[in-house]
């Protein structure tokens, strides 16, 4: 049964176990801060999620999220990212390149996040994209503070930032 086709009235007996509509909003924002923090990472736990059955996207027009192909391709590229961004020649994500890649992947996520939880498409895609502009802007300036006010390189704060995002992400979506 589609989730858009129950009865979501409290105390009805479709109801039961189904994520009200703060909810549903509050994992699609912080999937979409996920990918502000690492413009792929979103996108790969996303479809780990939907692969393992944690998002249901069964009969929505998200379920190639759900397919082996693209949890493979978003995994490498998540994997390419998380070394890239060790490097000193990578751009800021602040930049206009990086920027876009995580409005547009925050928008594909909160999609995702969204129908899985009965909201529609135009929805998740907006809040997606707020939540990665909130990540794209509150990472950078807190790994840049953090550097600066722990006097320690780049890459120590670099690697916590992506636990974070890769367990903060997982976490989020493992319990939708």
């Amino acid at each position: 049964m589609r989730v858009d086709s129950v009865d979501k009235n409290e105390g009805s007996e479709e109801a039961v176990g189904l994520m009200n509509h703060q909810h549903v909003l509050l994992f699609v924002f912080l999937v979409g801060v996920v990918t502000g923090l690492r413009s792929l990472t979103g996108p790969a736990v996303t479809s780990w999620a939907a692969h393992l059955g944690w998002l249901s996207l069964i009969g929505t027009p998200m379920h190639f999220m759900a397919s082996i192909i693209t949890v493979t391709i978003f995994t490498l590229l998540a994997v390419v990212e998380l070394v890239a961004d060790q490097l000193p020649s990578t751009p800021a994500r602040t930049a206009p390149v990086g920027l876009s890649a995580r409005v547009v992947m925050g928008g594909l996520c909160g999609a995702t996040v969204g129908v899985a939880g009965g909201e529609l498409i135009a929805l998740g895609i907006v809040v997606g994209i707020l939540g990665a502009i909130v990540g794209t802007y509150g990472g950078y300036f807190a790994r840049t503070r953090s550097v600066k006010a722990l006097g320690v390189p780049d890459v120590v704060i670099a690697v916590i930032e992506d636990i974070v995002a890769v367990g903060g992400g997982l976490l989020a979506l493992s319990r939708f």
